[in-house]
């Protein structure tokens, strides 16, 4: 709750940057400009008020000080007559005290030593005048025969404002003043209740005001959560303004979401160029390096066979027919976190693990064998669909003529699929102006080799120890028996490698069991030496896989200084 409530008022953190409302700043720059605002004019009315007031009062005192000087003649004229000086004096000083109006106002004699005749306060009396630079300037001013006035002077410690005049007979200046703060204690307090109610009601609009412009502004409180949420993510996408009003903010909204789609294009037109591990780099790195790492990954190389035949047939339409191919043979190897490593004509590079790596994701051995399948039963879907077609053209015309059965022997696709893997090269190369990504390494070299085995032992997919050993290694119940088929040299290689065929367990039968019993027999006897006796196995088999051992094995003899490897001469 608290946490909500201060992300509201100050802002969300991204990668350590505080996002502030801009709801939050625009009324904290008004409130600040209507308090400086009210607060000026305040205290401006105050400053013109104290004028009037110091007006009114200096006229209400001159009306006091008239009063009291009247009556302070009288009472000379008294005291001339009886000789009470003392009982002058109190009477003067109860005169003045019935014009005092405040705590700290006062009414005095001052003699021009400073010695006060006669003093009325609300206070002790002090009986001097200690303020000497004002008594100096009242003593020059009688020099002068300016008698009467406005002064300011200190009194009891206190500063005062007041009006005097001198009294001749008396031979001492009357004083009638107020103390100042106490003077302005009440517009002061004025002030204070203003400036309160200022607040309060500066307050209240803010509270008002917030949800106003956060009505206001909502759509950019949508538009910013939304943003945040796609950097979150690492991922473009569109803000919902269905409800959004007609205005600039509206427009600022539409204009990205038009941006968010270009850039969603642009990814999507870039991710069938280039693989998904590379664009997800790109997109969050923003930036492509010429490098690489060295992985264990599992390489699948598929070709299909008699591809001249059918270039030489179809002409140009062997694109399309490719294109039909592809759509549906890669569609299957990203189900299964493939990368497409490369595109060559007939000919698909693959690799797993890329995705996935070796950190708890479905093994990529395994991945890479389902996609082999699932490459095989597309192409022999698309061969039905083929059949389904003949059979309706020969329903329609009787029979087909000899270009339309060369083009129908031509679309009739098959697949091999060869599969390895080990520590291969995996990375970007070329330059910064174009560079592609790659997989190098032996093991790409030896899939290939694999898948053109599948030609010789006519098998559709053929993979080496690595993949085998991976699978049983590292998942139970798999699914895929191996079934050794043959121990050989490839070209360009300088030792043996034992390869197998991948079956599938849901497809065997009890006559491929029998099968599969006949040739691991005979292919034991193969390895043996004893090809008379393995021949007579591969006989009993009637899987063509056994075909080219019977036709190996037919005259008995191994070669000299058999080993049990077999060398090719041909990729």
């Amino acid at each position: 709750m608290f946490k909500k409530i201060s992300e509201t008022i100050f802002g969300k953190k991204i990668n350590n940057t505080r996002v502030v409302p801009l709801a939050i700043k625009i009324l904290s720059v008004f409130i600040l400009f209507i308090l400086v605002s009210n607060f000026s004019t305040n205290y401006i009315n105050l400053m013109f008020n104290r004028g009037k007031l110091i007006k009114l009062q200096k006229q209400l005192l001159i009306k006091d000080l008239k009063d009291v000087y009247n009556f302070c003649s009288n009472q000379y004229e008294i005291y001339q007559f009886n000789n009470d000086l003392e009982n002058s004096i109190l009477s003067i000083e109860k005169k003045m005290q019935t014009n005092l109006q405040y705590n700290k106002s006062i009414s005095i004699g001052v003699k021009k030593d400073g010695a006060l005749l006669f003093e009325a306060s609300k206070f002790n009396k002090i009986g001097v005048f200690k303020d000497q630079d004002t008594l100096k300037i009242l003593n020059e001013n009688r020099r002068g025969n300016k008698t009467e006035g406005i002064i300011d002077f200190k009194f009891n410690n206190d500063k005062y404002f007041g009006i005097y005049k001198y009294s001749y007979k008396w031979d001492a200046y009357i004083i009638i003043g107020e103390e100042a703060r106490e003077f302005y204690m009440e517009s002061l307090l004025i002030f204070r209740n203003v400036s309160i109610i200022i607040i309060v009601l500066t307050f209240l609009s803010a509270i008002i005001g917030t949800f106003i412009i956060r009505y206001i502004l909502r759509f950019v409180r949508i538009i910013t959560n939304s943003i945040m949420n796609m950097i979150q993510n690492q991922k473009m996408g569109l803000i919902d303004l269905s409800k959004a009003p007609n205005d600039e903010i509206t427009f600022l909204g539409v204009s990205f979401n038009s941006l968010s789609s270009s850039i969603n294009n642009l990814m999507n037109i870039f991710l069938k160029f280039v693989n998904k591990d590379i664009a997800l780099k790109a997109y969050e790195d923003k930036f492509i390096k010429l490098d690489g790492s060295k992985k264990e990954l599992s390489i699948l190389f598929s070709d299909i066979k008699s591809f001249t035949y059918m270039t030489e047939t179809l002409g140009i339409d062997i694109i399309k027919l490719l294109n039909v191919h592809y759509e549906r043979a890669i569609k299957h190897i990203l189900l299964h976190d493939g990368v497409i490593g490369s595109i060559i004509g007939d000919a698909l590079l693959a690799v797993f693990g890329v995705m996935t790596g070796n950190k708890g994701g479905i093994n990529k051995s395994f991945q890479a064998i389902n996609s082999a399948y699932d490459i095989q039963d597309v192409t022999a879907e698309l061969r039905s669909s083929m059949y389904v077609a003949r059979k309706n053209l020969i329903e329609k015309n009787g029979k087909l003529t000899e270009q339309e059965e060369k083009l129908f022997k031509a679309v009739l696709i098959e697949v091999g699929v060869g599969i390895d893997g080990g520590d291969v090269f995996y990375g970007t190369i070329g330059s910064y102006d174009r560079m592609t990504n790659t997989v190098i390494g032996d093991n790409v070299n030896s899939a290939s080799r694999l898948e053109g085995l599948t030609r010789v032992y006519k098998l559709p997919i053929i993979c080496s120890d690595f993949i085998k050993d991976d699978i049983e290694r590292n998942i139970i119940n798999s699914g895929i028996v191996f079934i050794e088929i043959d121990t050989v040299q490839v070209k360009g290689k300088t030792i043996g490698k034992k390869i197998y065929y991948p079956a599938r367990e849901k497809d065997f039968s009890e006559e491929l069991i029998n099968n599969l019993d006949n040739f691991q027999r005979g292919l034991k006897l193969y390895y043996d030496g004893d090809w008379k006796n393995a021949y007579k196995e591969f006989v009993k088999c009637s899987l063509s896989l056994a075909d080219v051992f019977k036709d190996r094995t037919l005259n008995y003899n191994p070669p000299k200084d058999w080993n049990g490897i077999w060398t090719m001469t041909t990729k």
